[in-house]
């Protein structure tokens, strides 16, 4: 098919929040072949393909070249190396899917606080037993990477293939190395994460392929999702203050004054982060003048897409 090729997840929580936040942008998924179908359309961008695939094929899709923009977890598309960033680029965070990548040890290490702690007891395990420190994980490369940045070099990786939490206390493994979200799991398995063991907050990522094949269809179809998500979380963080005119040199000066702070103009008054509602509606009270009415604009189409520019770049 010539055009965009879009991966994302299949199932799960995260299927429903990246369905949530396509369809607060006006943008919704019709699948071939109902609920269970894995090939869909997106209404609203034209020339575009989209496939359901599991949040780990995303993470490879994208590695690989196989689609053009893909929405997967950041752990997931980290574990593809350190070198990830020449393959593949990470457009916008996208505020759910949070989780963080952790080294956790049991609770019962009471003098086992941080890295360094942890590197001497994997000295001193090898010292007295000639036994490296077992890790268990599936996320291989990062561990390795996190490790050698802090010194740890005495272990071994125990490659996980279920619940990770559960292989210290079935003696597969001394720690672990895992994906947690409010870490009550890891809490329930008697483990604690240490101090500075987290190694990534990770969260839903729209994500570019710099390996796939990119032509002026996929481009334009690509400018068009991102441009219409860009104005949708522009909106969500601002607002338009509106008041009766007057047209002085006090009007000017606190318009002055809140352009200068970030609002911008608009034909009927400013708009404003939502952070400045109360400053800025308060600041023109103080000048006389008002009612200033607060409204929410559903979009927000800047002429520049950061997004895209970024892509651009990368690209040619």
């Amino acid at each position: 098919m010539s055009g965009l090729i879009i991966a994302v997840p299949s199932k799960g929580r995260l299927k429903e929040q990246v369905e949530g936040w396509l369809a607060d942008s006006g943008l919704k998924l019709d699948v071939s072949g109902g609920a269970r179908g894995y090939v869909a359309s997106l209404r609203g961008v034209a020339d575009a393909q989209v496939r359901l695939l599991s949040a780990a094929d995303i993470a490879d899709a994208l590695d690989a070249g196989e689609v053009h923009l893909g929405v997967t977890g950041e752990d997931l598309l980290r574990e593809r190396g350190e070198d990830l960033d020449a393959r593949v680029l990470l457009l916008r965070p996208l505020g759910f899917g949070r989780a963080d990548l952790v080294t956790a040890v049991p609770k019962s290490w009471l003098d086992v606080d941080t890295m360094s702690d942890l590197e001497e007891v994997a000295h001193e395990l090898l010292a007295r037993t000639g036994r490296r420190m077992r890790v268990a994980t599936k996320y291989l490369a990062q561990t390795r990477a996190f490790f050698a940045r802090h010194g740890v070099a005495d272990y071994r990786i125990v490659e996980s293939g279920g619940a990770t939490e559960g292989a210290p206390a079935t003696g597969a493994a001394e720690i672990v190395v895992d994906i947690t979200t409010t870490g009550a799991t890891l809490q329930a398995n008697g483990l604690k994460v240490l101090a500075d063991g987290v190694m990534l907050k990770s969260q839903a990522q729209l994500a570019a392929s710099l390996r796939a094949t990119w032509d002026a269809t996929a481009l334009a179809a690509a400018e068009r999702l991102l441009r219409i998500v860009e104005a949708r979380a522009a909106a969500l963080r601002s607002a338009t203050l509106a008041w009766p005119a007057r047209s002085d040199a006090a009007e000017a000066a606190v318009i002055e004054s809140l352009t200068a702070a970030g609002a911008s103009r608009r034909p009927s008054g400013l708009l404003v982060d939502s952070a400045q509602i109360a400053d800025a509606s308060l600041a023109l009270a103080a000048a006389g003048l008002g009612p200033v009415t607060v409204s929410r604009p559903d979009f927000v189409f800047d002429v520049n897409s950061p997004a895209l520019e970024l892509l651009r770049s990368r690209l040619f």
